[in-house]
């Protein structure tokens, strides 16, 4: 199963580099359109190669997507807080409930009457 691992990584791997070859050529990202960076007197453009942009693109696109996911499950993670602490009370409280029912009765009876 590793290599099966390594091997698509390893393919992964050639296919970005084939990508970041072939899209080598200078793009000019602009942050606003030519008649509004006139208007405001700035002109926000930076000049990237192609397979930066794809690649940032891709990249922000994951972030994105992982932060949208990690807040969609917030009520989940919450949830399963509550039922863990939940567990431990109640765990706490069969345990007291226990030890008050074998209260003064020889340890090793209380531990055979427990197991049934």
């Amino acid at each position: 199963m590793k290599t099966i691992r390594y091997g698509f990584w390893a393919i992964v791997g050639l296919v970005l580099i084939v990508l970041g070859l072939a899209n080598r050529d200078m793009v000019t990202l602009r942050a606003m359109p030519e008649a509004l960076a006139k208007w405001f007197g700035i002109s926000p453009d930076i000049s990237l190669p192609l397979f930066v942009v794809i690649f940032l693109g891709v990249a922000i696109g994951l972030l994105i997507g992982f932060l949208w996911e990690w807040l969609r499950e917030h009520r989940l993670r919450a949830d399963g807080r509550a039922k863990a602490r939940e567990a431990a009370d109640l765990r706490r409280e069969v345990d007291r409930l226990r030890g008050e029912k074998h209260a003064g009765k020889d340890e090793v009876l209380a531990l055979l009457e427990s197991s049934n």
